[in-house]
C-alpha cells in the first residue's frame, strides 16, 4: 500500500518531536512543518523563533525527514491578537490559545499542509480523535489526565478535525521526554513552552501596555470603601490575588482578592478574606461548538470553566443566543472571556465563551 503522507505541525519542543518520530515509525511519510506566527527580535537583533526553528532542523535531520517553515504571522495578527486586544479592551479574559487553534493550527496551516499533498496533519496536542463510522470525528481525552489538552481544542469544527491524527493520545508527558531521550532528539529535556499562545514569556503588565492604553481608576470594596487605585482594569482578572498591591490596607489577616470590574464606570472591587462573592451558581455562554454533538434543548454533563480545573456537574439548558449553564455546586472565579467546555465521559462534546 502507498504510503500515506502526513505534515506534522512542529514547534521545536519534545511533543511535536516526538509526534513526528512515532508516525515516521508508524510507516507514514513524514514533513515537519514549522509555524512562524510572531515576528519580533530580541535585544541581540534575532529574531526569538530561530531558536525554535534550529531544534526543528536538528530534529528533521536526526529522523531524515524533509521540514519546512511558513509565515501566518499576519494571519495570526488578523484572527487571533486583534481579538485578544479587544477583549482585554473590554475588561475581559481572553483565552488565546483556544482561538489559536481554530484559527491557525487548524485553519491556514491545515490547509497549507494539505495543499503540500497531505494526506493528514498531526500536531503533538495530548488528546485523542475517533474518525467514526458515522462520519463524525470525535475528540477524545488524553491518557494523561494533567498534560489533557482538549479544553484547548473546543472551537475546533468538525471539518477542520476530518483528517487530523494525534500520536501522543496515549502517552504521558513523562513517556514522552523518555522516548525522547532514548532516540536522541535535541527537544528531549527542553523546557515547555508557557505564556502567550506563540507569543511566549515576557512581563505581560509591560506587553499589554504596549498595545492598549492602561487607564488608572479607583479600587472599590463592595460596600463601597476607597481602598487604593488600579492601574487599568485590563490587567486584573477574577480572583486575582497578586498584584492588587493593597497590603497593610486593612488591619486583619487575609488576603485581597479580586472579584469584579465595573468597565463603564473603570472601577475594580476588591474584597478582603472573604472569597464568597467570587462563587457564582451559573453562567451564560455564547459561540458555541459542538464536536460530533447534538445537544438536546436542555441536558446534563460535566464542564471545566479554566484550564487547571476539575471537571463540574452542570446542567445545560440551550438559548437563543447561546446557553445557561447550572452548576450542581457553586464555582469559584469563573470569568469572562474564558471557555465553558463540556464533556461525557472521555469524550470533550464542544464549549463556548464565558459571558
Amino acid at each position: 500500500m502507498e504510503k500515506k503522507t502526513v505534515v506534522v505541525g512542529m514547534s521545536g519542543g519534545v511533543d511535536s518531536s516526538v509526534a513526528a518520530l512515532l508516525l515516521k515509525e508508524k510507516g507514514y511519510n513524514v514533513i515537519g512543518l514549522f509555524m512562524l506566527n510572531w515576528e519580533e527580535t530580541g535585544d541581540d537583533g534575532a529574531c526569538t523563533a530561530e531558536g525554535d526553528f534550529e531544534d526543528v532542523k536538528r530534529v528533521c535531520a536526526l529522523l531524515g525527514i524533509p521540514y519546512y517553515s511558513v509565515n501566518f504571522a499576519k494571519e495570526y495578527m488578523d484572527r487571533v491578537f486583534k481579538y485578544f486586544l479587544s477583549e482585554y479592551a473590554a475588561g475581559r479574559t481572553p483565552n488565546p490559545d483556544v482561538l489559536c487553534n481554530r484559527e491557525i493550527k487548524f485553519g491556514p496551516f491545515r490547509e497549507y499542509a494539505l495543499s503540500m499533498g497531505a494526506d493528514y496533519i498531526a500536531t503533538g496536542h495530548y488528546c485523542g480523535i475517533d474518525h467514526n463510522a458515522d462520519g463524525n470525528h470525535y475528540l477524545l481525552k488524553a491518557k494523561d489526565a494533567g498534560k489533557d489538552q482538549t479544553y484547548f481544542l473546543n472551537q475546533v469544527t468538525q471539518e477542520q478535525l476530518e483528517k487530523v491524527l494525534f500520536p501522543l493520545s496515549d502517552l504521558t508527558k513523562e513517556e514522552v521526554r523518555d522516548i525522547a531521550v532514548k532516540n536522541g532528539l535535541a527537544t528531549a529535556k527542553k523546557k515547555d513552552s508557557t505564556g502567550i499562545c506563540f507569543i511566549g514569556e515576557r512581563n505581560f503588565r509591560a506587553f499589554l501596555k504596549t498595545y492598549l492604553p492602561a487607564k488608572p481608576g479607583k479600587i472599590l470594596t463592595l460596600d463601597g470603601e476607597e481602598v487604593g487605585e488600579h492601574i487599568g482594569l485590563m490587567h486584573y482578572t477574577l480572583g486575582q490575588r497578586r498584584g492588587v498591591n493593597l497590603g497593610g490596607k486593612s488591619g486583619e489577616s487575609g488576603r485581597w482578592f479580586v472579584v469584579k470590574k465595573d468597565i463603564k464606570n473603570n472601577i475594580l472591587y476588591v474584597s478582603h478574606g472573604d472569597e464568597s462573592p467570587l462563587y457564582t451558581a451559573s453562567c451564560e455562554v455564547s459561540g458555541l461548538n459542538w464536536i460530533g454533538y447534538i445537544p438536546k434543548p436542555t441536558f446534563e454533563c460535566t464542564a471545566k470553566f479554566r484550564y487547571r480545573q476539575g471537571e463540574q456537574k452542570v446542567k445545560v439548558t440551550l438559548t437563543e443566543g447561546g446557553a445557561r449553564v447550572d452548576f450542581a455546586e457553586p464555582q469559584r472565579a469563573v470569568t469572562p472571556g474564558q471557555y465553558a467546555v463540556f464533556y461525557d465521559k472521555t469524550r470533550c462534546l464542544g464549549g463556548g465563551v464565558i459571558l
